[in-house]
């Protein structure tokens, strides 16, 4: 074999990331050379992160799968995103995934990169059975507090699915008013694939929102922290005071309007109760 034939091998079954056939990896393996034991390396490496990927993922598919082998083939992903920023709306995804789907790389939309989400997003929407990403503006936030704006935001992303869930997976809440059989699971964005899916698309569709707000309302730098209480962020509220897409509950932006305290928001047992 030629320094041209590793060259082309390399191309093939490294960069371009090709199945490597039998006959020819049984070549590879009898070539001594430095070329071959690096194409073999390289792999090697791949199949075994490869195999890691599909432990994890059949992991974060556990919960969907006893459904799935029950019959239950509509398990909803639920969850919300944005509940901390300053300003704009909350937003909620849910995702319905059909029974074996892979989608290579998903998890928590907070452990993913910009790019990565953006990516994974149009995959699952690509291979969901149905979802919907809805959102609870500025305005109703402050009427009815931030908690049960992510609540309402939640439900209204469940009755936008276009078939009706047999079970829902939400992310360490429960929704009362919808009367589907339904699972909390702490931190289920990192343990629930549906749920991560459900997550990531929550968290593009609102950074495509407040990216929009930034240039309705420059100055904020809205596209780079969306929203939320970072230095800069609270530097923009005492340069520039509030704008019409701060959230008014909040104390930094009360505090920035001149404006009192509110009370405290009842407890979570409190609103569980309520």
């Amino acid at each position: 074999m030629s320094q041209c034939s590793l060259d082309v091998l390399r191309q093939r079954y490294v960069v371009e990331k090709r199945a490597l056939e039998a006959s020819v990896e049984q070549v590879l393996r009898a070539d001594s050379r430095a070329g071959a034991r690096a194409i073999l390396a390289a792999i090697d490496k791949r199949r075994f992160e490869n195999r890691s990927e599909g432990q994890r993922l059949r992991k974060m598919f556990r919960f969907e799968t006893t459904f799935w082998e029950s019959g239950h083939y509509a398990v909803a992903g639920v969850d919300e995103a944005g509940m901390s920023p300053l300003a704009g709306p909350v937003s909620a995804g849910a995702v319905i995934l059909k029974p074996g789907t892979r989608i290579v790389g998903i998890n928590d939309s907070k452990k993913l990169e910009a790019a990565a989400r953006e990516e994974l997003a149009k995959e699952i929407k690509e291979k969901a059975e149905s979802w919907c990403v809805a959102f609870v503006e500025v305005e109703e936030i402050d009427a009815i507090n931030i908690y049960w704006a992510g609540i309402q935001a939640m439900q209204r992303a469940v009755r936008g699915l276009g078939l009706t869930p047999q079970h829902l997976l939400i992310d360490a809440k429960r929704l009362k008013e919808i009367d589907i059989p339904q699972q909390a699971i702490i931190k289920g964005d990192a343990k629930s694939a549906s749920i991560a899916a459900a997550s990531i698309l929550a968290k593009v569709e609102r950074d495509a929102v407040m990216r929009a707000l930034d240039v309705r309302r420059p100055g904020y730098g809205f596209a780079d922290h969306k929203g939320y209480p970072v230095p800069a962020h609270y530097d923009a509220l005492a340069r520039l005071g509030a704008c019409a897409a701060h959230r008014r509950s909040f104390g930094p932006v009360r505090k920035a309007l001149g404006l009192p305290p509110l009370p405290p928001w009842p407890s979570a047992s409190e609103r569980d109760a309520g």
